[in-house]
């Protein structure tokens, strides 16, 4: 099983931007945490991080017949991106969207996620858990 893990803007911050939010465990130490739950799975992982929303939108078009699940977390492009939907819903892949904060006790703009109509699952507020939780949950359910 080949998993991607997709990562949206200005989470190649992680550490330095509002830690009291994010914490201060960098992106490095979450690719780190990730590859080692996905070593312990058996599982094949790759990531990318873009803050570009059109990176992001190849990325996922890249992954139709290369991988099994996406795990994403589009960051601020959550709230806006059409786009991504649209790209998740074309390549019909079994998608987890993940944040690290809840997003439903921040901002109202916040409350608004586009790229969950195109989701199988959301894991929210759990820190850098949630993508761990992301990955198990697309082991445990595809088939």
């Amino acid at each position: 099983m080949k998993i991607l893990v997709l990562n949206g803007p200005n989470l190649n911050m992680l550490g330095l931007r509002e830690p009291d939010i994010y914490g201060n465990n960098t992106y490095a130490d979450l690719l780190e945490l990730i590859k080692a739950e996905a070593d312990r799975l058996g599982v094949e992982v790759e990531f990318f991080q873009s803050n570009h929303e059109g990176a992001l939108v190849d990325a996922i078009q890249g992954a139709y017949g290369r991988v099994d699940g996406i795990v994403i977390n589009p960051g601020a492009y959550t709230h806006t991106s059409v786009a991504l939907l649209d790209a998740v819903k074309a390549v019909s892949i079994p998608t987890v969207e993940v944040h690290i904060s809840d997003p439903d006790t921040r901002e109202d703009f916040r409350k608004i996620s586009y790229i969950r109509a195109a989701c199988v699952k959301t894991f929210k507020g759990l820190g850098f858990e949630g993508y761990l939780a992301a990955i198990r949950y697309l082991v445990e359910n595809i088939k």
